[in-house]
């Protein structure tokens, strides 16, 4: 199961947001539409289809506790991991606290990134996206060395 594609979508009043049907069929056959939702560094969310999440979570929960960049990465991802569910109409709904923690106003983007999704605002989305390319241009920042031999 593998997730691509760009989609802008809009957040209900509720706070609700609509999985692209492309996706949902998948969602429904891995996981039953159980999702998780928590928060990135980058200010977005990702969001795990439940068996997915579970694989991610227990390498958390393995890290030493004692160190301080593990302990602050638990503290984030897993205190933050909500469970939801996709609903009868194909709709997530995004807890305030997730939300705000985004900055996710009306207009959204949702990032397939193969096992998960991003969700960003669309304006920080849009601003992200050109640091990004002109990071590249630039040349900034080093290959990861398992990305070295990689042809496109």
């Amino acid at each position: 199961m593998s997730f691509r594609g760009i989609n802008n979508l809009a957040l209900d009043a509720k706070g609700r947001m609509a999985m692209p049907a492309r996706y949902r069929d998948r969602l429904m056959e891995s996981c039953g539409g159980h999702l998780v939702t928590t928060v990135d560094r980058d200010h977005c969310l990702l969001v795990y289809p439940l068996p997915e999440w579970e694989i991610i979570e227990a390498r958390l929960i393995e890290l030493p506790s004692l160190n301080q960049q593990a302990r602050l990465l638990q503290r984030l991802l897993i205190g933050y991991a909500t469970e939801c569910e996709l609903d009868s109409q194909g709709r997530i709904l995004l807890p305030t606290m997730l939300r705000e923690f985004a900055r996710l106003d009306k207009k959204i983007v949702l990032i397939g990134q193969g096992k998960k999704f991003e969700i960003w605002d669309e304006d920080t989305w849009s601003q992200s996206q050109d640091n990004w390319i002109e990071k590249v241009q630039n040349g900034e920042g080093d290959l990861p060395a398992a990305l070295e031999d990689l042809s496109l």
